[in-house]
């Protein structure tokens, strides 16, 4: 099993930055890749960014030149620096431990981002 926690986020300004940071324990070693998610209210859940288990990273058009994802290794920490904060960046951001086949992914129980105008 892999127990996801994310943190970092809050109320800030537009235009604002925010490192958004998710702490992976257990089965580590099994996970192929991590992404961030989020989920605006009254919205589907959709993909931000993932970086791969050889630091491959992908990120969703709409933020790429605004968001980094990145990692550390001890502890296994991934992190999401998120900068140039508008208000439709307001989302639960979800941390997911994306597994091999044949099991299923993990998730963290969200943080919340909140970009006032």
């Amino acid at each position: 099993q892999v127990h996801l926690v994310e943190s970092g986020g809050g109320l800030v300004q537009a235009g604002g930055s925010l490192r958004l940071s998710c702490v992976a324990s257990g089965s580590t070693r099994s996970i192929n890749a991590i992404a961030w998610y989020r989920q605006a209210s009254g919205k589907q859940r959709e993909w931000v960014a993932t970086i791969n288990s050889d630091d491959t990273v992908a990120y969703r058009d709409s933020i790429k030149d605004r968001f980094t994802i990145s990692r550390e290794n001890a502890p296994n920490t991934v992190y999401l620096q998120v900068n140039g904060l508008k208000p439709e960046d307001t989302a639960v951001y979800y941390c997911n431990a994306h597994m091999p086949s044949g099991t299923p992914d993990y998730w963290g129980q969200g943080t919340q981002v909140t970009v006032s105008s």
